[in-house]
């Protein structure tokens, strides 16, 4: 029996920053923003919208009344909690009216929360073939104004229907995962922001990658020449080529110059949105097999998903049959088209804004889900 991701769709806000007016205004050079650490655009909210009107309007792209109705977990990763207590999958489940008898939690482990969500969510379903599970990455990156991290910060959400027989990526049963207890990235309870070091991080990264994958090759007698195209978590996108190019050293030119010109496919939504934390992974797999044309059924894609702190995970899936047709890249280029570009002041102060849980207060917002009011320190949401 297969399992794996059935459907799949992400959201952002409807504004964001252009990465020139971004580095003119901090006095830096625009090809180290593009070049350099390869970002174009940058996704940024305002209050009335966050981790849980992400999930929300994600996930309803893609659900039916019977995907509601056959649906018994719910499953959001993320670093980007509004409660202490309250699990941000139970407030999602009531948005979308998913049927009630369902499981709803919350994971945390920096960016890789969602693909320990993933492989929940697989076995669940290989136990209970019939059921669905919505998991669901979501997330608001922030570093501070005028901080090294500005350039790397982001928001939005990706939601995966996971199932039997799917019809976009059979899951495969060969996941390689690492665990170091090492303080690259973290933020403590009170901080706005988190705390980086942002070398050591980008060391451990590339040392955590060449750590699976050669583990991986181990146990499953795979090379780089099995896989029609690798994605990789993307807090910025010149950081997985940075570790995928050392392990290629030894593999031919044509290996090499495939996986690469597929890698650049795997990031053409990211450049445009920017740092999701636990959905960037999940982006560039989007990313990849809308844009990439060259993909086929059966192909086997590599998939390597970081958290900071450190866990690391590399796994694989083979497309289905027919599963172009149940990809969405004309909505998710009308979403990232049709987005409004701030000016640095009106980014600034979007920034800066700030909300005092413990004073009520209503908003305003479009956005098909979003915050409502806050009331007695709750938030309610629009829908």
């Amino acid at each position: 029996m297969n399992i794996g991701i059935d459907k799949l769709a992400f959201f952002v806000p409807e504004t964001y920053v252009d990465m020139t007016d971004l580095a003119l205004a901090r006095d830096i050079d625009p090809a180290k923003f593009h070049i350099g650490i390869g970002q174009d655009q940058m996704a940024v909210n305002p209050i009335s919208q966050d981790l849980i009107t992400f999930a929300t309007n994600a996930a309803a792209e893609i659900l039916t009344e019977e995907d509601k109705q056959a649906i018994d977990m719910v499953i959001v990763g993320t670093e980007s909690s509004v409660d202490e207590s309250k699990a941000s999958a139970v407030v999602v489940h009531g948005l979308l009216d998913i049927q009630p008898f369902a499981r709803s939690i919350e994971l945390k482990e920096a960016c890789y929360a969602t693909t320990a969500g993933l492989q929940m969510a697989k076995d669940h379903v290989y136990h209970h073939p019939e059921r669905k599970v919505l998991v669901i990455a979501t997330d608001i990156a922030k570093y501070g104004l005028n901080t090294g991290g500005e350039p790397t910060q982001g928001a939005g959400a990706v939601a995966m229907l996971i199932a039997s027989d799917p019809h976009i990526l059979a899951l495969n049963d060969d996941s390689v995962s690492l665990t170091q207890d090492i303080y690259d990235f973290w933020r403590p309870f009170g901080d706005a922001y988190p705390t980086v070091d942002g070398q050591f991080s980008n060391a451990t990264y590339i040392d955590s990658f060449a750590k699976v994958w050669q583990e991986y090759a181990r146990r499953t007698g795979l090379g780089f020449s099995d896989f029609a195209a690798l994605a990789f978590h993307t807090p910025y996108t010149k950081m997985g080529k940075k570790a995928l190019l050392p392990q290629l050293e030894n593999e031919s030119s044509e290996v090499q110059e495939h996986l690469l010109a597929q890698y650049e496919k795997g990031i053409v939504y990211n450049r445009r949105v920017g740092n999701l934390y636990t959905g960037s992974l999940y982006l560039s797999l989007i990313s990849l097999l809308e844009n990439a044309e060259n993909l086929k059924a059966n192909d086997k894609i590599g998939l390597f998903s970081y958290g900071s702190g450190t866990v690391a995970e590399f796994f694989s899936g083979q497309l289905v049959e027919g599963f172009e047709q149940h990809l969405r890249k004309s909505e998710h280029q009308a979403l990232l088209d049709n987005r409004k570009k701030l000016s640095i002041p009106e980014y600034e102060e979007m920034f800066a804004e700030s909300l005092d849980v413990h004073v009520d207060q209503t908003f305003s917002d479009p956005m098909p889900y979003s915050l409502a009011e806050l009331k007695n320190s709750t938030r309610l949401y629009r829908k």
